[in-house]
């Protein structure tokens, strides 16, 4: 763990599994497993990015990876 790109992917795909767990333990979980690959191969994605110098293209992913956290698995509504 080299880079700030590093830390910063790993920092998000602990919160996805975080939030994963979480909601695996319910009578109802409100996501499937599915929901949550397309944030992981993107934290991949931008780390790779990132340690390719491509600093703009990154710093997108990353973005798009947490808006789709945000919009798609909602982790602050009350379920």
């Amino acid at each position: 763990m080299e880079t700030i790109y590093d830390w910063l992917t790993v920092l998000i795909f602990a919160g996805l599994i975080t939030l994963f767990l979480q909601r695996s333990s319910m009578d109802e979980p409100p996501d499937t497993i599915w929901h949550y690959m397309p944030p992981a191969i993107g934290c991949a994605v931008a780390n790779y990015l990132g340690n390719e110098e491509m600093h703009v293209l990154a710093a997108a992913a990353i973005a798009a990876v947490l808006g789709y956290i945000l919009v798609i698995l909602k982790p602050f509504q009350r379920a």
